[in-house]
């Protein structure tokens, strides 16, 4: 689950849904649900995974200016929207290695416009547009110390909304943490992310020229794991607070994982004490 709560200030104008917005808030959650395929299949020597997520969500959008609004009308004041809609299918597709207490991983990901998006509203959990993102990962974990420090960066490739011709630049993205366990049950640590557009928002939508946004963050997190019966479940929680923020909304981001594996046979599922023995 991810939630987030950001504002932009009334001074500084925001695209969002085909309209030009200001003075915007945004208190926000989407539900992620990911399913998780590690296949028997070997791809130069490491192991291949493929994955599907099918986000949902009610983001709720209050604005003190919108302009050129078919449902507001022309010129609207302190408007909120909030519609419970589907965003975009993300699929994925990666390959990872092992070498001991080193872990990396390659992969391409791509977005498909399949949500609920509607030109004019303000609350779209979807972007309506195709993009394609290839990104690596490393990870250094420590199974006698519980040190866990990981790695991941890519860049995306936007395509048009056509609904609104309205092109996103490319994008770079980054983010770390850095975990210890202080237990066999309980983990916690740091993290943080950054996130540039590298190319100009193009288009006839794209009003305010360039528009390249920027974005850092840092934040903290805590794991804990347990079992249902002989089933691990793992749960993660993680905060993030935006600065250096340029051309976005700023806020705080949270995400509420629970992840756990899929019995359908006597090998498809560790046991527990496997799980365990790594701290």
């Amino acid at each position: 689950m991810y939630f987030y709560t950001g504002k932009i200030g009334a001074g500084r104008a925001l695209p969002t849904g085909g309209l030009l917005t200001a003075g915007i808030s945004a208190p926000s959650w989407l539900n992620l649900p990911t399913l998780v395929w590690v296949t028997p299949a070997k791809v130069l020597g490491g192991d291949l995974a493929v994955s599907v997520t099918t986000p949902f969500g009610e983001p709720r959008i209050n604005a003190n200016l919108l302009v050129n609004s078919p449902r507001f009308g022309p010129i609207g004041r302190n408007v909120t929207d909030a519609e419970f809609n589907m965003s975009d299918i993300f699929v994925n597709s990666f390959v990872g290695w092992h070498a001991g207490k080193l872990h990396w991983q390659l992969g391409i990901a791509g977005i498909i416009p399949s949500g609920s998006y509607v030109t004019g509203q303000l609350s779209n959990a979807s972007l309506n547009r195709p993009a394609v993102d290839v990104s690596g990962a490393l990870t250094w974990l420590d199974p006698a110390t519980g040190v866990d420090l990981s790695a991941a960066a890519g860049f995306t490739f936007n395509q048009p909304n056509t609904a609104t011709d309205y092109k996103t630049g490319n994008e770079f993205h980054l983010e770390w943490a850095a975990s210890k366990s202080l237990n066999k049950d309980i983990s916690v640590g740091l993290v943080g992310y950054y996130y540039q557009q590298l190319t100009d928002d193009t288009g006839t939508g794209a009003v305010l020229g360039p528009f390249k946004g920027r974005a850092a963050a840092l934040g903290g997190t805590i794991g804990y794991d347990f079992e249902v019966g002989k089933l691990p479940i793992s749960t993660r929680l993680k905060v993030y607070r935006e600065f250096d923020v340029q051309n976005r909304m700023e806020g705080t981001a949270g995400y509420l994982t629970v992840s756990l594996p899929i019995h359908v046979g006597s090998s498809s599922v560790p046991s527990a004490t496997a799980i365990r023995t790594k701290y």
